[in-house]
């Protein structure tokens, strides 16, 4: 099996990953017993799609992977993958952040004209 160019450059946490999405996604079509056959007709790929999708591939684009858990029924989780409350990084760096005082802003001088 060829390696992929994209591959190649991916850091080995995040192709760790991505085998591991693959894994639980054969894992799940397995315990719903559905034919990759099935999956891969309803997700409008081909077999082999769905078999590199299974094996990690980093080609393999976003959009499939979130038909492919649509078919599997599994897109609810999807959402929360980057949501803001399950970032415990931003949301401390953004608590340090915050202003120390916060001051009224200054009304605009008068012109001697008014």
């Amino acid at each position: 099996m060829r390696t992929s160019r994209s591959s190649v450059a991916l850091p080995i946490p995040v192709r760790r990953v991505l085998r591991k999405l693959g894994r639980d996604i054969r894992d799940a079509r397995r315990r719903r017993r559905i034919p990759v056959a099935i999956v891969a007709e309803r997700a409008s790929i081909s077999r082999m799609t769905l078999f590199k999708l299974e094996n990690g591939d980093p080609g393999v684009a976003m959009g499939i992977c979130a038909t492919v858990l649509f078919v599997l029924g599994m897109t609810e989780r999807l959402a929360d993958i980057a949501d803001p409350r399950h970032d415990a990084l931003g949301l401390q760096l953004d608590g340090e952040r915050l202003p120390q005082r916060i001051r009224v802003p200054r009304r605009p001088a008068r012109t001697s004209g008014e």
